[in-house]
């Protein structure tokens, strides 16, 4: 959904640049001043579905109905447990503009009731949320920052304050992809107001997750690239409406000058633009993903965005819809380091029409105990196309260990020492995607991987 895209040279120079002050030693958890109001929202990475690889702005109740009802039959009880409705949601049109914005009398989106039919008379989202928290999943909705063009041109009065609109907006700060918004001015109380107003509005929608675009990435906008003070007022909305909501920040690439100020105000944020389903992306995750891991803490979580797998592009796109272009062997490897690194697991792809293979993937146990419950999550070396992370098993003196292969065309042995791990010289290993134990090898380990895939292991060393 952000149509400015950077080259991938600088988006790695721009991440290297801005965190040269913050970055510790490799492998050394990075500690930031933790908000006490965001302790225990997310303990482990948030995993769910949203609905824009699938059905952009343009999903309807449906539809995400149908997503919730599979997600509670077949992935909940694996940890699946977020519904999250991506943008545009107050649209009334596929072709938006402000002048079709769905709004209440004091500037606050609200669903547009052709798309969501239950939002209508006034309910919001309630409806909907009910039905998906009646699954024993959690609800949440995308939101651009700022405030409608098309409130401030009515200039409409902010809840609970004498201000209007037009008071409160930053009209040189909006988001250069999008028509939707105007920045505010929160230096102003009535600025602040109008945030806390919109997170009321959702906390009484039964909103359990809030992922917020524009916000830590900017193009060249008036002032700023990185919207620091509109996220501390979104946080402090959240807070002041007293219902616990996660925080997700988009788009990427966050830069490292703000983990502090990250992990201060946010429970998850982008380190990558858009992401989508092609090797070049694919294999650009790898750098952004070793910059971050030593920020990656309980909590506050780097996220290196969704999973664009299975069936995608549905409608709302330009062109047809189609079926991930990740071979099986990609799909393991976008899998592979996602787990590894600890990131949120957000699926894209429609779920209802999921293949058994892909299902298998996304609802292995011992991929996602990796991602949930791993600690000191590091990036062990880079060897030319060869590639290898660990992590520590909680608990016990194992490890896990991930391993890539990225050429293009030759398969390779891709070999680990037991003394690059910090082990003894005879470990038994498990095949975590096969689900299978290896047997005890001794020295080095270097399993046969194929073009574009990936391995993933527990070590465990003999005692």
């Amino acid at each position: 959904m952000r149509f400015a895209r950077m080259h991938f040279v600088l988006l790695i120079a721009t991440a290297l640049l801005l965190g040269a002050g913050l970055r510790v030693g490799r492998g050394t958890p990075w500690r930031a001043p933790t908000s006490p109001q965001a302790v225990g929202l997310a303990p482990t990475p948030p995993m769910g579905w949203n609905s824009f690889d699938a059905y952009c702005g343009d999903v309807t109740e449906q539809e995400v109905k149908a997503n919730a009802d599979y997600m509670a039959e077949h992935m909940a009880r694996y940890g699946w447990k977020y519904v999250v409705i991506d943008y545009y949601w107050y649209f009334s049109h596929t072709q938006p503009n402000p002048e079709q914005e769905n709004m209440d009398g004091y500037g606050r989106l609200i669903p547009a009731p052709n798309h969501f039919p239950s939002a209508a008379q006034g309910q919001g989202f309630k409806t909907l949320a009910d039905y998906v928290h009646s699954k024993g999943l959690r609800f949440g909705i995308h939101i651009m920052r700022g405030i409608p063009r098309a409130a401030v041109e009515k200039n409409l009065p902010i809840l609970g304050t004498s201000a209007h609109a037009q008071d409160v907006a930053d009209t040189k700060n909006f988001c250069p992809w999008s028509t939707a918004m105007y920045g505010v001015d929160v230096s102003k109380p009535a600025g602040q107001a109008y945030y806390d107003s919109i997170v009321a509005l959702y906390a009484e929608w039964g909103v359990d997750y809030i992922k917020a675009d524009d916000m830590s990435w900017a193009d060249k906008p008036a002032r700023e690239s990185y919207h620091g003070a509109e996220i501390a007022a979104l946080h402090r909305a959240i807070v002041n409406s007293g219902r616990p909501i996660v925080l997700s920040l988009s788009p990427g690439p966050a830069p490292l000058s703000q983990a502090a100020h990250l992990e201060e105000n946010a429970n998850l944020w982008r380190i990558s633009d858009d992401f989508w389903d092609n090797w070049k992306s694919l294999k650009n995750q790898f750098a952004l993903c070793g910059v971050w891991a030593p920020y990656v803490v309980p909590n506050h979580w780097p996220d290196a965005d969704m999973l664009p797998i299975g069936r995608i592009r549905i409608h709302g796109f330009k062109g047809p819809e189609r079926q991930s272009r990740f071979t099986p062997a990609e799909q393991r490897t976008h899998l592979t380091l996602w787990a590894i690194f600890r990131s949120p697991l957000m699926m894209g792809g429609d779920l209802p029409s999921l293949d058994a293979a892909t299902l298998g993937l996304l609802t292995n146990p011992e991929m996602l105990a990796v991602d949930q419950h791993s600690t000191h999550n590091r990036e062990l070396f880079t060897r030319g196309n060869q590639v290898a992370w660990a992590a520590d098993a909680p608990g016990s003196r194992d490890k896990y260990l991930a391993v890539f292969n990225l050429d293009d065309q030759t398969p390779g042995g891709v070999t680990v020492s037991w003394s690059e791990l910090g082990l003894g010289s005879k470990c038994s290993v498990r095949d975590l995607w096969l689900r299978k134990d290896l047997g005890v090898v001794g020295g080095v380990f270097a399993p046969q991987i194929e073009p574009h895939g990936a391995g993933l292991y527990r070590i465990t060393p003999e005692r």
